[in-house]
């Protein structure tokens, strides 16, 4: 009986060490599942411009003042009477606001708009998907991407991955911190189980290890 007794101590013992294990090794916690296929389209965050952006600017009734511009790497842009504006981490908004307080030296009353027509983002709107794929990048964040837009971008899980023991890095706003998640990317890639499937916030990095074996 005490052999017995003695046994089961050891046993649930290396249980309880076994999970222990687990949660150590374990990324900090699970997202929701997100649908296949949203139900309904919702507007993202106001975009942030990045370096390298394209942007049309027009200046109503005012042609030769607008232009069709590149971020400079510096975050920097020129258009004609405006030679150094710093556009990026502003809105569209903010930087149309700020090349009218500008032109209004020259012209009364100046309508100015601003459109992104090639986008790369910050760094803190990208997505950055690193390890065991077939492509690794960074890729503009867009309103409703999930991991699966993610992974179908970088061309899917390479030939060694153990996507299973994929994380997500994000940072908490809230907090002031950074937490990570598991993400299941071989449930999700091989199996088709849309509870795998999690939605995605700018800034978010997907890190898959080789698989051990």
């Amino acid at each position: 009986m005490f052999k017995m007794q003695v046994a089961r101590l050891v046993a649930a013992s290396a249980a309880a060490s076994l999970t222990l294990a687990g949660c150590a090794s374990a990324p900090g916690g699970q997202l929701p599942p997100a649908s296949f296929v949203a139900m309904q389209e919702g507007p993202g965050e106001d975009y942030v411009i990045g370096p390298l952006d394209e942007l049309t600017i027009t200046v109503w009734r005012n042609d030769e003042l607008g232009a069709k511009t590149q971020v400079r790497p510096d975050g920097r842009i020129t258009t004609p009477l405006v030679p150094d504006m710093p556009a990026v981490g502003k809105t569209p908004t903010m930087l149309a606001q700020d090349i009218r307080l500008q032109l209004s030296q020259y012209i009364t009353e100046p309508l100015v708009t601003v459109m992104v027509d090639k986008f790369s983002g910050t760094f803190s709107q990208q997505i950055r998907v690193v390890g065991a794929t077939e492509k690794p990048a960074s890729l503009p964040y867009r309103a409703n991407m999930t991991v699966l837009d993610a992974m179908i971008a970088v061309g899917g899980l390479g030939e060694f991955a153990s996507g299973n023991r994929a994380k997500l890095v994000r940072f908490d706003k809230q907090q002031g911190k950074q937490k990570e998640y598991a993400v299941r990317l071989n449930d999700l890639l091989k199996k088709g189980d849309t509870s795998a499937n999690v939605m995605l916030q700018p800034g978010d990095v997907i890190i898959i290890p080789e698989s051990m074996f």
